[in-house]
């Protein structure tokens, strides 16, 4: 028996009696039993705090769970930012008043010596953390614990009973072990608000650009884009049934025949191309290439830039140039013209009163009607050259019709082609700028001519009319030219008035004469309207508002 006593002795180490070794073996177990409690509440804690919670929230959580180990009657964070250490959240949250910590106070000796201590919180540190009258009882132990973030000190975890004595080196290790796993789960939660604010800013940013951005993988499939299209492209854009860029921006059942997707692939080097959409839109397309780290490249980014009305004023300047170019010539043609005209009528008007008693009077009449007719040709010369000096006024259209058609009637019909007028006489006095409304018709006609020209053993006619039209209680006037010539394509007829697109040859055309028609005519609140049918002809529609005298 005394054998066993005394190897029961070796083996437990103990020195005493199988009682006082029962006692020893009951408190460590309890030691042990606390000690899987606290793991089990750090591995709890770890499951339950997500980067979506504040310090608030955390603490929460960790107050419900910890008291089960540790005795914790108060619990707070303080974080460290530019020398200054304050409390950032605690619980019971109406306990103390957060406020900034003091270089003396028990928390910046723990930053100091990077070391969990425990500490008897005496009333002048409890007047320092100004701890409310609701909570009668003081604190009798205080553990704080440095929070460490790459062994950087980012702040302090307190942790406080109303008992005396509570926190020893085992309390301590825990309460450290709590401040790690908790100084990982503020980072990480303050990592994630960083995120989330940067890509909150990067996505306001990106929808706040006007221009339409499209972000598309390798298989032309939409990822991303800001939402902002013209209202043309909008309804092919929610009419698709694809998510293809393709199909939602341009209504394409295959891969536009300009995309540089597969020369990016090689080159890696941004792509610009100008368009010109179904929808009759002129856009800048840019395309940028998404790389990795590696340099491959995984996504294309598209931006399109709406310069429609950029293109437009490109088209009226060049055309502006052009028609100086040409006034200025027709001015100095017109004047040097002008001066030996007058002595031609003058002189035939003198011979007509001379031989007024001959019989030669109808040769001189001629002359004299011929010259008058060359003045008027002169003085419309003179007009055209000088139209954009000339205010809108009282206009009669059908006089306009008149001054352009003894303009080009002589070219026109050379080409052999019939010229039919039929003015309404009823036609209402408009308020416009003369010389742009007969610049719009001259070029009507011109396209009407050259439309004509395919046409070998048919009768080419070009039909000038003008009426009125009464529509939802409002008056207009319209000069149409008609055609039988070519017609016009379907896929061309919604290009026909974007600046520079020409059906013509290159010496026929420079795709400018309809641009600037219609912004003459849009500059009278008018507008040109267009009926084509291939191999039938087209009529050409000038569309003004009747306005008031």
């Amino acid at each position: 028996m005394g054998n066993k006593e005394h190897l029961l002795q070796q083996l437990t180490g103990v020195d005493s009696s199988k009682l006082n070794y029962y006692v020893e073996l009951k408190k460590k177990n309890e030691e042990i039993l606390k000690q899987n409690t606290l793991l089990e509440i750090l591995h709890q804690l770890t499951r339950d705090i997500n980067i979506h919670m504040t310090i608030e929230d955390i603490l929460d959580r960790t107050f419900l769970k910890l008291p089960q180990a540790i005795p914790c009657d108060f619990l707070s964070v303080a974080t460290l930012s530019m020398e200054r250490l304050s409390l950032k959240a605690a619980v019971p949250s109406d306990f103390c008043t957060m406020d900034e910590l003091p270089k003396d106070s028990y928390s910046w000796q723990v930053i100091r010596s990077k070391k969990a201590t425990s500490f008897d919180p005496a009333t002048s540190y409890l007047a320092q953390m100004h701890r409310k009258d609701i909570y009668p009882i003081e604190l009798k132990s205080l553990a704080i614990a440095p929070m460490f973030v790459r062994s950087e000190v980012i702040g302090v975890l307190l942790v406080a009973s109303f008992n005396h004595d509570a926190y020893q080196e085992a309390e301590l290790s825990a309460i450290q072990h709590l401040a790690d796993h908790l100084s990982i789960s503020i980072q990480n939660s303050r990592l994630y608000t960083q995120v989330s604010r940067a890509k909150q800013e990067w996505e306001q940013t990106f929808r706040a650009v006007t221009d339409p951005i499209v972000l598309v993988d390798l298989d032309y499939n939409v990822i991303l884009h800001n939402g902002h299209l013209p209202e043309q492209m909008r309804k092919t854009w929610e009419q698709s049934n694809s998510n293809k860029c393709y199909a939602c921006l341009h209504g394409l059942l295959e891969p536009c025949p300009d995309c540089p997707m597969e020369e990016m692939q090689k080159t890696l080097q941004p792509q610009h191309i100008r368009i010109h959409d179904e929808s009759g839109l002129t856009l800048d397309r840019s395309h940028y290439p998404v790389l990795t780290d590696k340099g491959q490249m995984v996504a294309m980014t598209i931006i399109l830039k709406d310069v429609t009305e950029k293109v437009k004023m490109e088209a009226q300047l060049v055309q502006s140039a052009k028609l100086a170019a040409i006034g200025e010539m027709a001015a100095g043609v017109a004047h040097e013209l002008n001066s030996p005209m007058t002595v031609i009528i003058g002189t035939a008007q003198l011979l007509a009163r001379e031989l007024a008693e001959q019989n030669v009077s109808e040769e001189i009449d001629d002359i004299i009607n011929c010259g008058l007719r060359c003045k008027r040709i002169i003085q419309n010369l003179l007009t055209f050259s000088r139209q954009d000096q000339i205010a809108v006024s009282s206009t009669d259209l059908n006089s306009e019709v008149e001054r352009v058609l003894s303009l080009i009637q002589y070219q026109i019909n050379r080409n052999q082609i019939r010229i039919i007028a039929d003015l309404d006489p009823k036609l209402p006095t408009m308020t416009a700028n003369g010389p742009q409304i007969q610049q719009v018709l001259t070029n009507l006609l011109v396209n009407a001519r050259d439309a004509l020209d395919s046409l070998n053993d048919e009768e080419k006619v070009i039909h000038v009319r003008t009426h009125v039209r009464e529509k939802d209680g409002k008056r207009w006037a319209i000069i149409s030219v008609e055609d039988n010539g070519c017609g016009i394509e379907e896929k061309d007829l919604q290009k026909i008035f974007t600046p520079f697109f020409t059906s013509k040859d290159a010496t026929k055309g420079t795709g400018l004469g309809l641009s600037v028609s219609l912004g003459i005519a849009q500059g009278h609140n008018g507008t040109i309207e267009v009926k084509s049918t291939p191999g039938q002809g087209s009529t050409f529609s000038l569309v003004l508002p009747e306005t008031e005298e």
